[in-house]
């Protein structure tokens, strides 16, 4: 890879908060403070949204707006994959984290014979399926779509017909069946879970790392053991939701959680994780201006995207010397 790639995804369809598709457009704020040149540096591109429809009646009550969210994700997974075959980095700024699932097909899309792991920095699982959710939220729900995974065992609910054919075009997106095995997946600061997902959490075996495992062991210790579990993994993807960090720094999002990351901590999570020779996509989503004073959770993002981006440009610029 030489360069890093912009791209930004402001659909806020899979969200049952209004307001995301404004958050890359408050991380643009918080640049412009800070007198940063951030947005000029790199290229970017812009997926279409469909936020529209928001404006129209709802037809799936356990996937809501399945149907766009479908023809978004199709986008997304276009432009990961894309990014990649052009030897770009993905760094994707997204609103609602559903796009993860299409950022993962298209990750996949480009290196089908190699293994994918993910870490997953949120406060939430996101591992429901219309089966179990809740409510009815898709941006719950990008986990078990990329393991392909309903867990029926735990099914609470029936959706329609035309519900389960979307969901089963989710869950094929891009490449047919699963594209993550459980043991490939790593939970970092996830605390707000139903007992549907943690019920599939153990029957799947998924390694999670929990606040006081973080705040023992340090980024450092925690970025090794992380990369041991995920060693079989020939590329890995980082996602990064804001409501991992904690409720007194994250208001700005569609569901605070209290007893999350420090900022510090989220910060030096993600440096040390992205200088891994093997990460090919980072994604950072769910700021939402509309529930925040003075772009707070925007300005706090933003820092810890420019040092997740210095990073990342400082181990391409180490690739790029030894490949010579």
């Amino acid at each position: 890879m030489r360069r890093i790639k912009l791209l930004e995804v402001r659909s806020e369809l899979g969200a049952g908060t209004r307001g995301a598709s404004m958050g890359v457009d408050a991380l643009k704020v918080a640049c412009l403070n800070k007198g940063c040149d951030y947005f000029r540096r790199f290229n970017s591109v812009v997926v279409p949204d469909l936020n529209h429809v928001l404006f129209e009646p709802n037809l799936f009550p356990y996937a809501r707006h399945i149907d766009s969210i479908y023809t978004v994700q199709r986008a997304v997974a276009s432009a990961v994959e894309q990014t990649l075959r052009f030897g770009e980095f993905p760094l994707v700024l997204s609103a609602d984290h559903s796009s993860a699932n299409a950022t993962i097909a298209g990750i996949k899309a480009a290196y089908p014979n190699k293994t994918l792991g993910v870490i997953w920095i949120d406060a939430h699982a996101d591992i429901h399926s219309p089966y179990t959710t809740p409510s009815g939220n898709v941006h719950g729900m990008p986990l078990a779509a990329s393991l392909a995974e309903d867990n029926r065992e735990c099914q609470r609910q029936q959706p329609d017909q035309e519900t389960e054919f979307f969901w089963q075009r989710l869950k094929n997106l891009s490449v047919p069946g699963p594209r993550l095995r459980p043991e490939h997946l790593v939970y970092v600061a996830v605390r707000d879970t139903e007992p549907e997902e943690e019920a599939l959490i153990e029957r799947l075996g998924i390694r999670w790392i929990r606040l006081p495992e973080i705040q023992q062991k340090g980024s450092r210790q925690l970025t090794r053991e992380i990369y041991e579990h995920l060693r079989f993994c020939d590329m890995v993807y980082i996602s990064f939701d804001v409501d991992s960090l904690d409720a007194s720094f994250s208001r700005g999002t569609g569901t605070p959680v209290a007893d999350g990351l420090y900022l510090s901590e989220g910060e030096n999570l993600c440096q040390d994780l992205l200088e891994n020779e093997r990460v090919v996509c980072f994604e950072m989503g769910e700021i939402n201006p509309t529930l925040d004073n003075e772009n707070t959770m925007a300005n706090n993002a933003f820092n810890i995207l420019e040092k997740a981006t210095d990073a990342i440009e400082r181990r391409l610029r180490m690739d790029e010397v030894v490949s010579r």
